[in-house]
């Protein structure tokens, strides 16, 4: 559905046109004046903007310049009813892309309409396909060694096609929620030679498991009480491209079988189908969960385990991506400030340092969920540190003290006290960072980032060994 913000002070006819245009499938708004077009603009992201001349205390054409300059892509179509030649030559070198006089001619407009959405359309799918051939892993965003590590790992393992005619190998990518797996599935697919081919994604826990089945493997017209038509399944409309399926751990023990054979023989069969149809389809999973436990809880097969991990790919935390912080944070301001017309915002030092502070137990997502809130509600060009919203430096009771007692609970600086901590596992494992990531529970990458962040250096050495 595309959608329109129609900026008309003229009450009658915007109510009009909105009717129109919502039963030809548009999703239409209306802003009475240029100034409260130009507030909501910002928040309705709309695919096209139909704005009006005459309009009180600004006209057309001057809300029509800052909607430009906010933003050089919007597609604005002028209404006017002073039909001059030199309005409209105007109005087309302000950057509309059409221009219509009044009275409007309905079915007119929504030519008009039509060809302008469709124009959009090729550009973002234009924008998309420039974006895949510079895609695949220069999509995943960083320079941190974890992810780095990542991205090569990714590259030499899914290059590789089967010289037998059978499908690639399966992937399994584990992480936490919000770290980024669909991104690395969506690169995993565009460095491979399938990038040409489809690209499905299904969310294992999103669809009922009574539905689960007939979408992945689809169904003749009949085969249950409301198959009224044949329907292909999404495995058979990935073939010769890559099917993903996202939170895998949540799926049905017996469509797990079916999946599974699915894996084996590569071969499937639609629901209340005879005929089997062979499928060359790269499955790549994904899951936030410890598979291994769900299956010694009995929730998950162990032979599908096996099957899906023939390659596996961890994704690390964002608190494990050091300065990968900071510029997943500039990425996102860049792209939230575009979009909502305020490309010349920017962090504060203080912003900066609060970001790099936080543990991101919500990882890339929260990260970026944050900077989106922080340009909706800025409201001048810098972004400082009480605008992220993020919690407060939490402050902690020292659990040690020298000789082992204290009268009463020293309270210091959560950031302290974790470098007092990793100062006591490093001295107690003789500074073996091994060791000392194990005592303190914590990746030797994360323990690395830490000694970094808090200039932690063996004494007289100035190099730590692990």
């Amino acid at each position: 559905m595309a959608s329109l913000l129609l900026i008309e002070d003229e009450e009658t006819l915007a109510k009009n046109i909105a009717r129109f245009l919502e039963h030809s499938g548009w999703d239409v708004e209306i802003a009475g004046t240029a100034e409260e077009g130009l507030k909501r603009v910002a928040s309705l992201a709309p695919d096209v903007i139909l704005l009006d001349f005459s309009l009180p205390r600004m006209d057309g054409l001057a809300a029509l310049s800052i909607l430009r300059e906010r933003d050089p892509r919007s597609r604005i179509v002028m209404l006017t009813g002073q039909g001059s030649v030199e309005l409209a030559v105007d109005a087309m070198k302000a950057g509309a892309v059409d221009f219509l006089a009044k009275p409007v001619v309905l079915a007119q407009l929504k030519l008009v309409l039509d060809k302008v959405v469709k124009e959009v359309r090729v550009r973002n799918e234009l924008a998309y396909y420039q974006g895949r051939d510079a895609g695949g892993c220069a999509a995943l965003i960083g320079q941190s060694p974890v992810l780095t590590a990542l991205k090569d790992r990714l590259r030499r393992v899914v290059r590789v096609e089967s010289t037998d005619g059978s499908p690639p190998p399966s992937l399994l990518i584990t992480g936490e929620t919000g770290s980024g797996k669909e991104l690395v599935a969506r690169a995993c697919h565009d460095e491979s030679p399938r990038r040409e081919g489809p690209f499905i994604e299904v969310n294992c826990a999103a669809i009922p498991a009574n539905l689960l089945e007939s979408e992945l493997f689809g169904h003749e017209r009949g085969a249950f009480t409301d198959a009224r038509e044949r329907k292909i399944g999404l495995i058979e409309a990935a073939d010769g491209g890559t099917l993903f399926l996202d939170e895998i751990g949540e799926m049905d023990l017996a469509l797990q079988a079916k999946l599974l054979k699915v894996l084996d023989d590569h071969r499937i069969r639609r629901l209340g189908g005879l005929q089997e149809r062979r499928v060359d389809v790269r499955v790549i999973a994904a899951t936030n969960q410890v598979l291994a436990e769900r299956v010694e809880q009995g929730r998950f097969r162990a032979d599908l385990l096996h099957r899906l991990r023939v390659i596996a790919l961890s994704v690390p935390a964002l608190r494990e991506r050091g300065a990968d912080i900071g510029l997943l944070a500039a990425h996102f301001l860049e792209q939230f400030g575009r979009r909502y017309g305020k490309p010349a915002l920017a962090l504060t030092a203080a912003a900066q340092a609060a970001l790099c502070a936080h543990d991101w137990p919500g990882n890339v997502r929260e990260l970026r969920n944050t900077i989106e809130q922080a340009v909706l509600t800025a409201r001048d060009e810098g972004i400082d540190a009480e605008d992220l919203l993020l919690p407060k430096a939490q402050e902690a009771c020292r659990p040690f003290a020298p000789h082992g007692a204290v009268s009463e609970c020293a309270v210091i600086p959560l950031a302290s006290m974790e470098r007092e901590l990793i100062t006591q596992g490093l001295h107690k494992s003789g500074w073996n960072i091994t060791r000392a990531a194990g005592l303190l529970g914590i990746s030797r990458d994360t323990l690395r980032y830490r000694m970094e962040r808090y200039q932690l250096l063996r004494p007289g050495v100035g190099q730590a060994n692990g």
